[in-house]
């Protein structure tokens, strides 16, 4: 893929999650990532489980494409090292807590008037103003908080949450969508400009539907299992050997599904003639289906419905996904160097391609520290610069 922002350096200062994945897209279209880490243990994204071969699979599935330094923001000198940085950066990213920066002389205000051009870029838990801006949060909270888990698993279940990170890479997501505009807009005014998000306004923004739903009903959605508030059948059927989600989406689909189960005549029933009316009688609808899914095995069912267009899927694993011939052929399995400290490693790439192309994997994960010497040499530094902050352990 074209290195699209090709040029353009970021200063990053984000961890665990939602930041380094909104860095590591900026590295993947081809910008230079400089992630600064605390010397003592770096990113805590590094300590989460699982550890493989040493590293922590969080740390390696959101920080390809960067390069590591160590400085201490809470030591005077380290605090210089980032400044200078950011001084010559088009962006700077952070995800500490709001006012962290700003107490350390890292703010907006204070690195914007050294660096017009600078984009600053920040995501916190509960956003920068109103009476929770100071309260850390993680992806669960975003989940409980925005509505999410109230409304995920099944009726009478203990609250679930999506076990997929989607608060913090949908943050990330939205953070890299702001970046790129600010990049744009300033293409044409040569400024710089601030831009935020944060984990409860991602999770708030990911229940569009149901609040549109809640403020043209009244009704509170809850727990939903696999099925749809808006369409039926779309959910989850059992079948003689495991499940397939059939998502019926209009009446036409419903009547060929119903062929296939040798249920010609439900269509014709004043319940289910048309999904405005199916919605409301969802379970009457899903018993009748399923005493007739349970006929089929998977792979039969998948096959039938295929061949009359209805959208199907069987309930894969993980396991099966990395293995799928489509997943695979649209290469979303990226193989890292053979010289990779972990070889049999692969990346789960974005899901876009230009003109053909997936991203460039130009930088592995990098090691603690891994570039220290070498981003600050470029940052005009000298060796005994640089050996007397070793000895400060201002970096590493």
């Amino acid at each position: 893929m074209p290195a699209i922002l090709d040029g353009l350096t970021v200063v990053d200062l984000t961890q665990n999650i939602a930041g380094p994945y909104c860095t590591q897209l900026l590295g993947d279209f081809g910008a230079t990532v400089i992630k600064v880490e605390r010397p003592a243990g770096g990113d805590d994204g590094r300590r989460f489980a699982p550890i493989w071969h040493g590293e922590s699979t969080v740390h390696l599935a959101n920080n390809r494409n960067k390069k590591s330094i160590c400085a201490d923001l809470d030591h005077p000198r380290g605090r210089e090292i980032v400044r200078r940085l950011a001084r010559t950066a088009d962006v700077f990213a952070h995800s500490m807590k709001p006012g962290s920066t700003e107490s350390r002389g890292l703010g907006y205000e204070d690195l914007a008037p050294e660096n017009p051009r600078l984009i600053y870029a920040s995501i916190s838990a509960f956003g920068d103003i109103g009476p929770m801006r100071n309260l850390p949060g993680y992806d669960p909270l975003g989940q409980a908080y925005s509505g999410i888990i109230s409304m995920n698993g099944h009726p009478g279940a203990p609250p679930a949450r999506v076990v997929v990170p989607i608060i913090d890479q949908g943050s990330g997501l939205w953070l890299f969508s702001g970046v790129l505009a600010a990049i744009i807009e300033r293409a044409k005014t040569g400024k710089g400009s601030r831009v935020r998000t944060s984990l409860l306004e991602t999770g708030v923004a990911w229940t569009t539907l149901m609040m549109t739903n809640y403020m043209a009903t009244g009704d509170v959605q809850g727990p939903a299992g696999s099925t749809s508030p808006a369409a039926a059948p779309y959910e989850a059927f059992q079948t003689a050997d495991a499940w397939v989600l059939v998502a019926a989406g209009n009446d036409r689909l419903f009547g060929r599904f119903c062929e296939v189960l040798g249920l010609g005549e439900v269509p014709l029933d004043p319940r289910f003639v048309s999904n405005s009316v199916r919605v409301p009688h969802r379970l009457e609808l899903h018993e009748i289906l399923e005493r007739e899914t349970r006929l089929f095995t998977t792979a039969k069912l998948i096959e039938e419905l295929q061949k009359m267009g209805v959208p199907v899927s069987p309930i894969n694993t993980l396991d099966q996904v990395f293995a799928d011939e489509q997943v695979n052929t649209l290469g979303m399995f990226a193989s890292v160097p053979p010289d990779f400290r972990i070889p049999e490693m692969k990346f789960v790439d974005i899901p876009v391609s230009i003109d053909g192309e997936r991203s460039v994997k130009r930088l592995m994960p990098p090691r603690l520290g891994e570039h220290t010497e070498e981003v600050l040499t470029a940052a005009g530094y000298s060796a005994d610069e640089i050996v007397a902050l070793r000895a400060e352990k201002v970096t590493n």
